[in-house]
């Protein structure tokens, strides 16, 4: 029912920012919590932010707090990711995912859609 699209990665140095977009077509795009996760090469995915349908509630991994804000745009159906003081560690892809009537926004099963992802790489 949500197709999602990511953009804005790409090559940054540590220390510098970048804004993740993911824009989502459907109607019911304001009624799904939307999360970001990443990838890293060789490790598992992880979860790094997510927000409720509403944008009233927000969640962040340990690594992303202070440096990393997500944020939604309901009426352009649009899902952001500010990330400040990347790190070499931070170099991923990053992906956006809808859940609908999601408990656990950390969990990645409880999401029904994901984006394809976009590569962020952050040099040293």
């Amino acid at each position: 029912q949500v197709q999602l699209v990511e953009s804005g990665g790409g090559l940054v140095q540590a220390g510098g920012s970048l804004r993740l977009s993911c824009a989502a077509s459907g109607r019911a795009f304001g009624s799904y919590d939307m999360g970001w996760f990443r990838q890293a090469p060789g490790k598992e995915r992880e979860f790094v932010a997510a927000i409720t349908w509403t944008g009233g509630s927000t969640y962040y991994a340990v690594f992303a707090k202070g440096r990393f804000t997500i944020s939604r745009d309901n009426a352009k159906n649009a899902l952001y990711l500010q990330m400040n003081s990347l790190k070499p560690e931070d170099t991923a892809v990053y992906s956006c995912a809808a859940a609908l009537g999601g408990r656990n926004l950390g969990n990645p099963s409880e999401y029904h859609y994901w984006g394809q992802g976009t590569q962020v790489t952050v040099s040293s």
